[in-house]
């Protein structure tokens, strides 16, 4: 075990735990953006830095690990200082469409921006200014809101194995995308939307869920997918007490949550449903009928008891022969 100090409290963690897992742990937090504790530690975006004294320069706490007697400050004048500026860098190149943008309530973006009091950007020049990508039938891609903070890289690779996506270009080219900078649709992707999960920003959208209520408007319910025994967790969606969609659950045991489920959950909880089944009658219109006529149970049930009676009448098994 190592002892330290994070903000003046004592704090006792077990050897190679982080800075910021141990902030954590007695209840102090540390801003992240490339951050998620399902992933593997990145270290690329900043935020978290924290001052460690003694130190030369500011620590990313997602990656430094703890030492004896070490003593950390993580809101102290020159981190506030060196978060501003991060988040000033980081809007320098961000479409300021917030109030149109999925992902109001919930971007953590907007949210440090809004803590650290960074309305607008002091730096000016060049914006990138990429094509929407929606080929994808369940992810809308917007690479102009991108920060590059990788974590739909690692959570594509690390969590689902499929690398169907990965850094490209350099320097302020550089973009997150398929091979060859093909569009999604085109890519190895599966839609388990982890991806999506794992954005802190509105870069990657739930395209079911697009326009359908904000983050503060929704509930969600943690259920078990049965499809399968793979027993994958998701969330479903209800605004309303309307279910609008289903979500994948980053990193919840089993597989993430698979195309099978996504779209079988939506014919369970589709909104248009109606209770008892329809067929399609002569004249082309939907007409109410039973489960068992819909399922062709009552020619099963007929065939069964036409068997029956020819077991029960053997002589007439015998003249039809």
């Amino acid at each position: 075990m190592v002892n330290l100090t994070i903000n003046g409290i004592t704090v006792k963690v077990p050897a190679g735990t982080t800075i910021l897992e141990a902030a954590n742990s007695v209840g102090i937090e540390i801003p992240t953006l490339c951050h998620h504790p399902a992933l593997s530690k990145f270290g690329a975006c900043r935020m978290c830095v924290v001052e460690v004294q003694g130190a030369r320069n500011l620590s990313a706490s997602c990656t430094t690990p703890v030492s004896e007697g070490m003593v950390v400050e993580t809101e102290s004048e020159r981190v506030v200082r060196a978060r501003r500026v991060i988040l000033d860098l980081l809007l320098a190149n961000h479409p300021m469409d917030c109030l149109t943008c999925q992902k109001l309530g919930e971007c953590k973006l907007s949210d440090y921006a809004y803590h650290y009091g960074v309305r607008q950007t002091s730096f000016k020049g060049e914006k990138h200014d990429y094509p929407l990508d929606d080929s994808n039938p369940y992810i809308v891609r917007d690479m102009n809101k991108c920060i590059l903070c990788g974590q739909c890289v690692r959570a594509c690779e690390e969590i689902k194995g499929q690398s169907a996506i990965g850094f490209a270009y350099r320097s302020f080219s550089t973009q997150v995308g398929p091979p060859l900078d093909e569009p999604l649709s085109y890519s190895e992707c599966v839609y388990c939307n982890n991806c999506v999960i794992v954005c802190p920003v509105g870069a990657l959208t739930d395209k079911q869920l697009l326009n359908k209520g904000r983050s503060y408007e929704v509930e969600k319910e943690p259920v078990i997918c049965s499809f399968c025994e793979a027993g994958c967790e998701f969330e479903i969606i209800r605004r309303k007490n309307k279910v609008i969609g289903v979500e994948a659950k980053a990193a919840a045991p089993g597989r993430p949550l698979c195309l099978k489920g996504r779209l079988g959950l939506n014919f369970i909880y589709n909104p248009e449903a109606t209770s008892p089944p329809l067929l399609k009658a002569d004249d082309g219109s939907w007409q109410e009928t039973s489960w068992e006529t819909a399922l062709g149970l009552e020619q099963i049930i007929n065939k069964l008891k036409q068997l029956e009676g020819q077991k029960a009448n053997p002589a007439d098994n015998s003249k039809e022969a």
